[in-house]
Parts: structure tokens; sequence; C-alpha cells
């Protein structure tokens, strides 16, 4: 039996719903590879800044057979109600002429030399407001935003059923033969060849 935790998840999902529910904010700073259950963690997270030349993002599943089971078919939908939570603690203004970011998972993509600087700046800022404001921010747009205990208990359920399904299976061996998880190089373009996974 799978561990569970204070929320009667699965821990790894359990962990993500502490996080969102933490009454501080937290901050993803991305430079890397972060792709399903990593990319359900920033997902977890109140606000996601990536460096725009060393960052990759995805949720490959589906080009696997499967599905994302750790949060993430229910985390994207609601990006709008994670956006307003970084407007509600940052208490920011949007300028227009600010780049939009690059991709609908971060709230904004910078330059990598600018990455440290603006995280750790906003950070400061966040700690300079008062807890109190910031929780109670928080909590409301979790009322709105967070999946219930059912349905991601529902997706991980899904997701441990899709890993007997026959071609799933196929296509994780095929992936497993060809370097996932021992091949540096093919671990940094794995998602492009799932299209062809099951060719011969």
């Amino acid at each position: 039996m799978t561990a569970v935790g204070a929320s009667g998840l699965p821990i790894l999902m359990d962990t993500f719903v502490r996080l969102t529910k933490s009454p501080v904010v937290s901050i993803a700073k991305i430079r890397g590879c972060v792709r399903g259950v990593s990319s359900e963690f920033v997902l977890a997270c109140d606000m996601r800044f990536a460096s725009r030349e060393n960052t990759r993002l995805g949720q490959p599943e589906v080009g696997v057979g499967l599905h994302p089971g750790g949060g993430g078919t229910e985390r994207l939908p609601h990006l709008v109600a994670v956006a307003a939570r970084s407007k509600l603690s940052s208490a920011r203004m949007t300028s227009m002429a600010t780049p939009r970011n690059d991709t609908d998972t971060v709230n904004r993509a910078l330059p990598d030399a600018e990455l440290d600087g603006f995280v750790d700046g906003l950070a400061r800022r966040i700690a300079s407001f008062d807890r109190r404001a910031i929780g109670a921010a928080k909590n409301l747009v979790n009322q709105v935003s967070l999946p219930s205990t059912d349905r991601l208990l529902d997706a991980i359920t899904s997701f441990e059923t899709s890993l007997t399904w026959p071609e799933a299976q196929q296509r994780i061996q095929a992936v497993l033969k060809r370097g996932l998880q021992r091949d540096g190089d093919f671990e940094k373009r794995w998602p492009a060849v799932l299209g062809t996974l099951l060719e011969t």
C-alpha cells in the first residue's frame, strides 16, 4: 500500500497539496529540465520563474501511453487562478511592455543571467509584507483553484491503471530501451521521439 499523508492522499500528492496550502509563498526557480512529476511539483508552487535559455518544460506522459497522475491535469486548467496568487502576493502591477512568459506553465521566463537576481528581489519584496495578508489571500485563491482530494485521488488511481495498459507497457519499454534514465543525451531529447516509439 502506498504511504499516505495527513490529507489522505499518497505522500507525493500530499506534499504538493501541503506546499500549495502553506501560508508562505513558494517560488520555483527553474533552470533545467522539468517534466512529468517534477512539472507537477512546480505547478504546486505559487509562482514559477524560468531561465529562458536553460529550461525545458513538459508533460510527456500521453506520449508514453499514460497520463499525468500527480496533479498535472487538475492544476494546469487553473493556471489563471495560480497567476492570481502571484499578483495578490507580490502586489505588483503588470505592464504590457513586460515580455510575457514563453510558456503557460511559468509566470515569466527571463534571461538566465537575470533569473537569480529577479527571484531574490521578488522573494525579499514578498517577505516584507504582512504574513497574515499573504496567508489569507492564498487561502481564498485555494478555495477556488485547489483540486479536491477526490479529484486528485481519481487522477492517481487512473494513472496507476494506465501503467497496466499493454500499449503503455510497450511504450515504456521502448523509451527505456532507447536510453531513458541512462543516457544523458537521450534524456534531453526523448520527448521528440515519442511519436515514433512503436515504429519498427
